[in-house]
């Protein structure tokens, strides 16, 4: 028997869907799907699921927290809740510029405004004033100035000139940001890639209002669909991540890497269209299974002296 957890937040069809079907495919094996119970938690807590997928924690931090525990006791959570206690978008883009990915040009910026308690000494050991003329150059106008953690569309600025970037500033606060290079894409594809091997490219149309964006009406060529899939698992292998969406922006037959470090992608059924959710579906009972089967077989070795708390996480 092997038992598989959902935890999830204010999204409906994709979670209730996902246990139905996992319930129906997994009978013959034993495996059973249910919505996470989670009470006040032991620092001792017992294993009571073999896998959890996380819809929620990157909101919730008290989820995190137990995620984190969940895996000493055994489970496996995807994704990895540790690597999301390292996960920036700003760190994200530079690793995978390293990587060989194409992702626009970057520049990290400083908060307008100082985070609590510190004071005009706190920051001694930064640059005033900073290089503003150098960044614009080297970025270009338009570009998008935006948090360098975080999503959801939050705090975005499309910025055409340096008032327009100053305007911007002004309205962020304490947020640290990154001004980027703005892609002016023929063609915009969002792709999900589960378990660094299932790969679903869609085209996508952000300039389209949200109900319409997925009625795109272009396709890759077979090179640029191979080039975008071997850009996906990259990605994911070098990140880390077992349930992602990527997305690229094709300039001049180039996809660019725009955004691709999403814990919990969209995939409501009003929202990504019935044959996106029919494949979302299918391949996330599948992974979630095998990784069941996987965990159930593989026995919990004890903790021993020395270890470091990854190598007890591992086992």
């Amino acid at each position: 028997m092997a038992t598989i957890g959902l935890l999830f937040g204010m999204e409906d069809t994709f979670p209730t869907a996902l246990r139905e079907k996992i319930n129906e495919l997994g009978e013959k094996d034993g495996i059973t799907a249910e919505f996470c119970a989670i009470d006040l938690w032991k620092s001792d807590e017992p294993k009571h699921y073999d896998v959890v997928l996380d819809r929620i924690s990157q909101d919730v931090p008290f989820y995190r927290a137990v995620l984190k525990n969940m895996t000493l006791a055994g489970t496996r959570v995807i994704n990895n809740p540790f690597w999301m206690n390292a996960d920036e978008k700003f760190f994200s883009y530079a690793i995978c510029a390293k990587a060989g990915i194409h992702v626009p040009k970057t520049v990290l910026v400083p908060s307008k405004g100082m985070p609590p308690d510190t004071t005009p000494r706190s920051f001694r050991n930064l640059r005033f004033p900073l290089s503003w003329d150098e960044m614009f150059e080297y970025v270009g106008f338009p570009a998008y100035f935006k948090p360098h953690a975080g999503g959801g569309w939050k705090s975005v600025y499309k910025v055409t000139n340096k008032e327009d970037f100053f305007r911007a500033y002004d309205e962020t606060d304490q947020l640290v940001m990154t001004l980027q290079e703005n892609i002016e894409f023929d063609e915009y594809y969002r792709c999900y890639c589960l378990g660094k091997k299932y790969i679903h490219i869609m085209p996508y149309e952000p300039r389209n209002p949200h109900h319409l964006r997925y009625a795109a009406e272009f396709t890759p060529s077979k090179k640029l669909q191979k080039e975008m899939e071997d850009g996906c698992l990259t990605i994911c292998e070098t990140l880390g991540y077992d349930f992602n969406t990527i997305e690229f922006a094709v300039k001049d037959g180039i996809p660019y890497a725009i955004d691709f470090t999403n814990p919990a992608p969209d995939a409501e059924r009003s929202s990504v269209g019935e044959e996106n959710f029919a494949w979302i579906l299918e391949h996330s009972a599948k992974l979630l299974m095998e990784s069941a089967k996987e965990v159930a077989k593989k026995k919990k070795a004890l903790p021993k002296k020395g270890q470091t708390w990854r190598e007890m996480i591992l086992g």
